[in-house]
């Protein structure tokens, strides 16, 4: 028997009726027919057809493009604490399932929408949490989720010291939030003297920096990637481009390189990747290097052969519809360049981080790089993001890594 609807209710086109039924759990404002009730902003709403159909219930957002946020199909569904901590205990719950126990130390456990929380990106960094809220009707209930989430995972043996909100991002102002970072107050609870705390990724030891990190801190999705090219390094002259914290450099170190060569146009992420190396022993074999990767692959064009694994891992060149057409030409000028810079027999790994930038668009430049390069390419292997941060299909916008091994023939 459906529960009683006491929800205001938000009646929507047939495109957004379409949109849902495949699964994507967003309402556009240009997509709201109409609003009956009293609705609060950041408040929950049932989304109803235009013949009245029950199609969802959301978050309302009442100054945000995306209008509403679905949280559930379910009609039976009530919104309240044992709903929210089933959610955060089946998030958990799934991570354990598809992951080792070791790789839980740096996890992603909350990845909005694809854990149907939207808005809402939770990272777990050994024994912090570092928390990005996007969307108003998350705000609204953080005082109730965070602390809920805190205690799960203590429950279930985890240590967590705090939680650090990472709310630093222009696009809270989309939804008329303000930006800010700093601890969230865990009741009863002193937050923690320092930001800063030691992970553990496929064997290597990394300091993160929640408080001033990138994004939340760490980029945790590359991690499998990491790992397969750590299994591909051994015996090889690695250059990693783009190589920020020196991730792929010290996996590519750690799995047998024979030299590695990191590259970053920025001194203090040089300066990050070199403490990394030396705290874990690997400094010996890396060697860092700042420099603008799209000056340096033309340089080393003129020199001869010097690495046989070149590691394009950039940042995403793109960031909206209207910027694709030259973040395309520019992953095509660095593969095209690397591309002729490796031997025959070398390898590569490259990759977008751009949802924008589509695997299309992607495989597309690949072949046209290739093509300009007169190199074939002989694929390895094709990945995504790491399995903390999973696609769910007929959301788009979950799925925004493409990551993919080559030869050089």
């Amino acid at each position: 028997m459906k529960a009683e609807r006491t929800y205001p209710k938000c009646t929507v086109t047939p495109k957004a009726e379409a949109a849902i039924l495949r699964g994507h759990p967003w309402v556009y404002d240009a997509e709201v027919l109409s609003l009956e009730g009293t609705p609060e902003n950041g408040g929950l709403v049932d989304v109803l057809s235009k013949k009245g159909r029950y199609l969802g219930t959301g978050f309302l957002s009442q100054q945000s493009k995306i209008r509403v946020r679905l949280l559930s199909r379910n009609a039976n569904d009530r919104f309240d604490e044992a709903f929210w901590e089933r959610k955060l205990r089946w998030a958990w719950e799934y991570r354990k399932s598809v992951m080792e126990p070791e790789d839980l130390d740096a996890c992603r456990i909350i990845f909005g929408e694809a854990d149907a929380f939207p808005g809402l990106t939770v990272d777990k960094f050994h024994d912090l949490l570092s928390v990005q809220i996007l969307s108003v009707g998350m705000e609204a209930i953080k005082g109730m989720l965070l602390p809920m989430l805190v205690r799960i995972l203590r429950e279930d043996g985890q240590a967590v010291r705090g939680v650090f909100e990472r709310n630093d991002v222009a696009l809270r102002e989309k939804e008329g939030l303000a930006q800010y970072k700093g601890w969230f107050p865990l009741p009863g609870e002193t937050a923690p003297d320092s930001p800063v705390v030691e992970i553990t990724e496929n064997g290597i030891r990394y300091l993160v920096d929640v408080e001033n990190g990138q994004k939340t801190g760490f980029f945790l999705d590359q991690k499998y990637n990491r790992r397969a090219v750590a299994r591909l390094a051994r015996g090889k002259t690695v250059l990693d481009c783009f190589t920020h914290t020196g991730s792929f450099a010290l996996n590519a170190a750690r799995g047998g390189a024979k030299h590695v060569t990191a590259v970053d146009v920025s001194e203090a992420a040089v300066e990050m990747a070199r403490a990394n190396a030396a705290r874990n022993g690997l400094d010996r074999v890396m060697d860092c290097v700042a420099a603008n990767v799209f000056d340096l692959l033309p340089q080393l064009a003129k020199e001869p052969v010097q690495y046989d694994f070149i590691i394009l891992d950039p940042p995403a060149f793109t960031k909206s519809r209207k910027t694709v057409a030259n973040a395309m030409t520019g992953y095509k000028e660095i593969n095209y360049r690397a591309m002729q810079l490796l031997p025959r027999g070398g390898y590569l790994a490259t990759c977008s981080c751009s949802h924008f930038a589509s695997e299309e668009k992607f495989v597309a430049m690949l072949h046209d790089a290739a093509k300009d390069a007169g190199v074939q390419l002989r694929q390895i292997e094709a990945r995504q993001q790491c399995c903390d941060h999973p696609i769910l299909w007929g959301v788009d916008e979950t799925n925004y890594l493409k990551f993919y091994l080559f030869q050089i023939v």
